[in-house]
Formats: C-alpha cells, structure tokens, sequence
C-alpha cells in the first residue's frame, strides 16, 4: 500500500516548529509494517493545499494530512478537503454536541468560532478525538483514503494509535494480528547488530518476520515485527526468535519493550531494597535526571553531586583531603566508596570524566572512569569516548548507567563497546 503523509502550516513550513508529528507517524507506521512513500510539508495557502491533496489522491493509496483542523481562519484542511472531493462543506451536528460536551464538562463557554471545527466534507466519517475539539475524520478523495488529524502531538498520536492504524492495516488485508518486540541495546553501532542478527528473520519459515532498526545514539532499538492470523500463531512464530535474538546480542541488550535503562536499574534496587547514591562530572546531572522521574525513585535515590571540579567533588563526598587526585579507577574507586559511606546507600556509582582540551571536533575526546561501590566491594571501568563534548556526555551518562545495570545484575561491567578508543 502507498501512503503518503501532508504536514499543514506555515511554522511547520518555515522551521519555526520542528516537525516532530512528521517522525512519530512515520516510526510507528514501519512498526507495524505500513512504509510511507511520500512527505509533503504544505503552508497555510488555499491553493497549494488543494494541489497537495490532487495530487496525493493520484498517486498514494492512504493519505494521513496533519494539521489545519483548529477554528482560527488560517485552518484550512476541511474546507479544501471538501474542494478537493467535489463535494459540500456542511454542519456535523454530532459533532458540535460532542464539542459543545466538552467545554461543558470543563465548565468553559465555547467560542462561536469553534463552530468551524465541526464543518465537515459532506462524504466524511469522524474519527474521534477524545481529548480535544478538533475532530478527525476520513474521505476518499480521487482512489485515495485521507485521514485527517490534529496538530496537537497528544491529539494526533491518539487518534493514529487507536483508529488510523487499524483502518490502514485492514484496508491493506493485513493478518489479523500484529506483534513489535524491540530490544533496547547500548555498546554496539548499527553495522554490527545488523551483522551480528543476519538470518535471524529465517528462524519463522513463512516470511512473517522483519527486523529493523533504530539508531539514536547512544542506544540502537532493534525492532522485530510478527504478522500471524492470530495472536497464538504470533506467539509461536515470535518464541525462537526472541530467544535468537537475546543469545546473539547477550550482555549488550539493556532494556526491551517499553522498559528503559534507568527503569531497569531502579527496579533492581528495588527488588534488593536498595538506594544509591550519584557522583557526576561533565554531565550536568544527567543520570540523576533520568532515574529521579521515575515512580518510586524517591526511595531509592538517596544522593547526587554534580560538579566539574574535582577537588569540589572529593570534598562533596567527604573524601580526605591531601595531594591533588588524577581522574583513575582508582580515584573512582575512592569516590564511590566515600558516597556510599556518607550517604548511607548500599551502592554508590561515581563518573568521572577527563575531558580533552582544543576545538570540539571529531577526533575530540574524553576519558571516563567509572566507580562502583557496594558493601566493602568495588569494581572499576575505564574507557575513552571521540566525538565531541556532546557525544562524550551521552556516552559517558549511558555507560555509568549502563556499568551500574550489569552490576546489580551480576554481569562483567568491563565489556568492549563499539564506541571504545584506546
């Protein structure tokens, strides 16, 4: 099936708002199989709107248009959809009493000019839209089905999870049931997952299987998408696959599905009634960022010091003072022992970075050590990150998370990852 996407508006046009629905619908379209052929990003123009869905109507088989449902007169997607279809714009009473609903639970006075928002293409079919006042809807216009959505992400991905999607899938006389297991890795590049996973589609005979990836450094997704008529036949295409896929990639996989590094990591402390304590250099905080949103972080998370300069973060942790300390394993060592200590956590993980001097380029650099401290033990990790400030921060903040989850589960936390140095 070929599906084009046409993102409305003049800010989405000139840059002023990043284009994120764009991405979010076409990632979760592959997901489940739908590849969309076209993009077509339009301005807030009666003319090249209507030539944008002519000529999308000729050409694709589905059309998702984002954007142009608001009341504010620059919202043009009904009116010149009905164009486009050779048909009437006309008053969907349904609609409005859905409208006039909701200010009403919200105890709002709705603006006349929200009116506009449920005058619709004769021909459309309203798609739903739960948590707003833009109303979704569907036409054929020339051999094509349009979807029209909100531009508001909440609204959209909704309104695509729930209703587009399973209308695409049937009008493309998909399998009646679909799967997509992803894997969350850190420490391989795509080239080598992709390498390491060949034939790994073979392992379900009747081409029902794809892999595919994503690569968003520092983490690479490895998607695996299972078309079956039911969701038993799934689950015993997806099981020896799932196991394939786990063996191959081993250690390295760090989180599956909705999982993430951080909630892995919190959940172990949990499970062994645990806390931790944080040290951070270089990385503005970034790992206390991403543990202390999560749900029950608080009883965990016990400490985070964050400074660039070392002798700050020795005396931070109350660390005796003496000769200036070079950033080693062992000072790493040093530090997470005396977090542990003076905070009282059971573990403490202490990143520590030696950032190069000169101009942020490619073959710029930093060196990281990385402490570990949990009861009288310790462990170390020293490796050494090119690429710039920002790519040695997210690497440096993904591999002390990432040394801290091989810990607690009782894996090497030394393993060679692809973006290494020596």
């Amino acid at each position: 099936m070929q599906i084009e996407v046409i993102c409305t508006g003049d800010e989405v046009l000139t840059g002023k708002i990043v284009n994120t629905n764009f991405s979010y619908m076409t990632q979760k379209l592959e997901d489940v199989g739908l590849a969309v052929r076209w993009g077509t990003t339009v301005g807030d123009d009666r003319e090249t709107l209507l030539d944008a869905f002519l000529h999308a109507s000729r050409r694709a088989d589905a059309v998702i248009v984002n954007g142009g449902l608001g009341p504010t007169v620059d919202d043009l997607s009904q009116e010149i959809a009905a164009k486009a279809a050779g048909v009437d714009l006309v008053l969907n009473e349904e609609w409005l009493a859905t409208m006039e609903a909701f200010f009403a639970r919200r105890s709002r006075v709705m603006s006349s000019n929200n009116r506009k928002q449920a005058m619709l293409p004769a021909t459309a079919e309203i798609l739903d839209n739960p948590i707003g006042t833009a109303c979704g809807f569907a036409m054929d216009i020339g051999k094509a089905r349009f979807f029209f959505t909100p531009g508001v992400p909440r609204e959209l991905r909704r309104m695509l999870e729930e209703q587009i999607i399973p209308r695409l899938l049937a009008k493309g006389g998909t399998p009646g049931a679909i799967h997509l297991k992803r894997f969350h890795s850190y420490g391989l590049g795509e080239s080598h997952v992709d390498q390491l996973l060949q034939g790994v589609e073979e392992l379900v005979p009747d081409g029902s299987a794809k892999l595919g990836f994503r690569a968003h450094y520092p983490q690479i997704e490895t998607k695996l998408t299972v078309r079956g008529a039911n969701h038993a036949d799934i689950d015993q295409k997806l099981g020896p696959v799932i196991a394939e896929v786990r063996k191959r990639l081993g250690n390295f996989i760090l989180a599956e599905d909705d999982d993430t590094l951080e909630g892995v990591i919190l959940k172990a402390l949990q499970r062994a009634e645990g806390s931790l304590a944080l040290v951070e250099t270089f990385t503005g905080g970034q790992m206390a960022a991403r543990l202390l949103p999560l749900p029950g972080a608080e009883g965990v998370l016990r400490r985070g010091v964050v400074s660039r300069d070392l002798t700050q973060i020795c005396d931070a942790v109350g660390l005796a003072g003496g000769e200036p300390l070079d950033i080693t394993n062992e000072t790493a060592e040093a530090v997470a022992r005396a977090a542990r200590r003076q905070s009282g956590a059971s573990h403490a993980l202490a990143v520590l970075i030696d950032l190069d001097t000169g101009p942020d380029r490619i073959d710029f650099g930093g060196t990281i050590c990385i402490g570990i401290a949990a009861g009288d033990h310790v462990e170390s990790r020293r490796s050494r990150i090119l690429g710039g400030r920002e790519w040695v921060r997210l690497g440096a903040v993904e591999l002390g998370l990432d040394c801290l989850r091989r810990y607690l589960h009782g894996l090497p936390v030394s393993e060679r990852i692809d973006f290494e140095r020596n």
